[in-house]
């Protein structure tokens, strides 16, 4: 699949050199990552609720694709049936399609990049680099309690799942948190604290970002 951007979109000029793929503005890129049950996705709603940006999450893009029963939506879900991982191309250009369309300058990307092959791909076709990464760092207990009480009842609620997907984000996340904090990128978040008080760290974070438009 080509992941060439559109010649006919306008290509602006970042601050450091780069052309990204919305023309004429400054655009602000924070990736957000944390465990299966870190919190991100409420902190996320109330980052937006307060300081206007854009959520965007990989997952529920490529949900909506499926959902959609485009040819694109029947490969992916051929993909994931078989147990394979999505390629970054796709995910990445769901991504550039709906920035586009939103028509904002401010973006939250929700549990991207999964991995390095996600990070290459989104410099290379995006071209934008993040803020920041913000990373909700929460114990594996703390995150295991709030899945099991959150999941009651649920298939996946069990134990060894749960340790899985621990598993896949230490192995495959954890290593883009460290590549972004060796360049002085990642804003670290305690999670394990009431979701208040962990709001009241993240308003702090995005007070330069200023309050939503009226």
């Amino acid at each position: 699949m080509s992941t060439a951007v559109d010649a006919s979109v306008p290509v602006a000029e970042q601050e450091d050199g780069t052309a990204n793929i919305l023309g004429g503005k400054k655009v602000a890129v924070v990736f957000v990552l944390g465990g299966p049950g870190s919190g991100k996705g409420t902190q996320c709603s109330n980052i937006v609720e307060h300081f206007g940006f854009t959520h965007l999450s990989a997952g529920e893009l490529l949900r909506s694709e499926i959902k959609s029963g485009s040819d694109n939506g029947t490969m992916i879900d051929s993909i994931i049936k078989e147990g394979k991982i999505v390629p970054s191309e796709i995910t990445v250009k769901l991504l550039q399609e709906a920035m586009i369309k939103s028509e904002n300058d401010k973006f939250l990307i929700d549990g991207f990049p999964r991995n390095q092959e996600n990070r290459l791909s989104f410099e290379n076709v995006i071209k934008i680099s993040p803020e920041f990464v913000l990373f909700f760092d929460c114990s594996e207990e703390e995150m295991v309690r709030r899945l099991l009480g959150r999941n009651q009842g649920r298939a996946d609620d069990n134990i060894e799942t749960i340790r899985k997907r621990f598993r896949v984000f230490e192995e495959s996340s954890l290593p883009v948190v460290q590549y972004y904090d060796s360049k002085g990128k990642v804003k670290k978040i305690n999670a394990a604290k009431p979701i208040p008080e962990v709001f009241e760290d993240v308003k702090t974070i995005f007070q330069p970002y200023g309050p939503k438009a009226a």
